[in-house]
């Protein structure tokens, strides 16, 4: 499997950056090194949007910044997309809903140990976007497929553009909704997620992995077919590994966790340090290790990142880029040791 693990570092590609060539220094300064998404500097960058180009039925207004789906657009529009099934170009990110992506493909990669891309997942994006009758349109028998399919072609034309650049490429499938879903929300629930979820992997391309903010069930998590997990550890991770036993089973089938440790939000990264984090990361390693998981395999396994995104603090980028810098320097202290 081309993921690293041995605790190199990578971070989640939302950045508050206006900057695009400061946005992508930071990502590069990361052992796994991915394209920044920058909704501050266009609606076009925000994540659910790049992942709406070329969906029929889709709305987009960029004054307004909203996005929505209407069934008489996409009656319309849906003999167009199919008629582009067959070309993998046509479902890539074009420069127009970024512009980092072709700037970051353009780039000598081959060295690093490997690199990421990342797109919005079918949950997600199916939760966010409502039709006309304000209904998300996950909960559209009809759409719902197409939906699945048309994101799987989407993740598989980016992941081949970057094996491109380096073979070791893989996927984050972005998926904050993924934790609503055992919510009791009406027409939609964790048996019809599974089965929808192991549909879209089964038309990915590996290696894939899935990236979540949120504390979901576990158990239905790891027990899908992926390659790699990444989550909040800061605020999650008690929680997490009182799920060893799916974890430990996650791991031995080959799967890979990026544990999300520095806070990037202002208050609680300014609540911490290198000793704090590096003591609140061991207890949770030692909670695995206690329920019969070997610590070098578990760290070989494993790779580091700041603990989410954050668009919101008060000192705008500041925090973010000391939190990449943080995540560096655990990474070198744990590797040391």
């Amino acid at each position: 499997m081309p993921i690293p693990g041995n605790l190199l570092t990578t971070a989640m590609a939302v950045m508050p950056h206006k900057d695009v060539d400061r946005a992508l220094q930071m990502a590069l300064s990361l052992d796994v090194p991915f394209w920044p998404q920058l909704p501050r500097l266009s609606y076009y960058e925000d994540m659910y949007v790049q992942a709406s180009e070329h969906f029929p039925g889709i709305v987009l207004d960029l004054e307004k910044r909203t996005l929505r789906f209407s069934m008489e657009k996409f009656i319309n529009e849906f003999e167009e997309a199919i008629a582009h099934f067959d070309e993998p170009e046509y479902f890539d990110i074009s420069d127009t809903y970024s512009q980092v992506y072709s700037r970051f493909l353009a780039l000598d990669l081959s060295d690093r140990p490997a690199i990421r891309g990342q797109l919005e997942g079918p949950i997600s994006f199916g939760l966010n976007v409502l039709d006309q009758d304000n209904r998300p349109i996950l909960f559209n028998d009809t759409i719902r497929p197409l939906m699945l399919e048309i994101l799987a072609k989407r993740i598989n034309a980016q992941l081949n553009r970057l094996k491109k650049l380096n073979a070791n490429a893989f996927m984050f499938v972005d998926e904050p909704g993924l934790q609503f879903i055992f919510s009791g929300m009406a027409g939609y629930g964790d048996v019809a997620a599974k089965e929808d979820m192991e549909t879209f992997f089964s038309m990915m391309e590996r290696p894939r992995g899935v990236h979540l903010c949120g504390n979901p069930d576990w158990d239905f998590l790891l027990g899908l077919e992926l390659d790699v997990l990444s989550l909040d550890t800061y605020s999650n991770g008690e929680v997490f590994v009182s799920y060893a036993r799916s974890i430990r089973r996650f791991l031995e089938r080959g799967g890979f966790i990026v544990w999300g440790m520095v806070p990037a939000n202002f208050e609680p990264f300014e609540r911490e340090n290198l000793d704090s984090l590096e003591v609140r990361l061991a207890e949770l390693w030692t909670a695995l290790v206690k329920a019969g998981i070997d610590r070098e395999f578990l760290l070989s396994r494993s790779m580091l990142s700041p603990a989410t995104c954050c668009l919101v603090n008060p000192d705008v980028e500041k925090t973010v880029e000391k939190a990449f810098r943080m995540i560096r320097e655990l990474s070198r202290r744990l590797r040391a040791t």
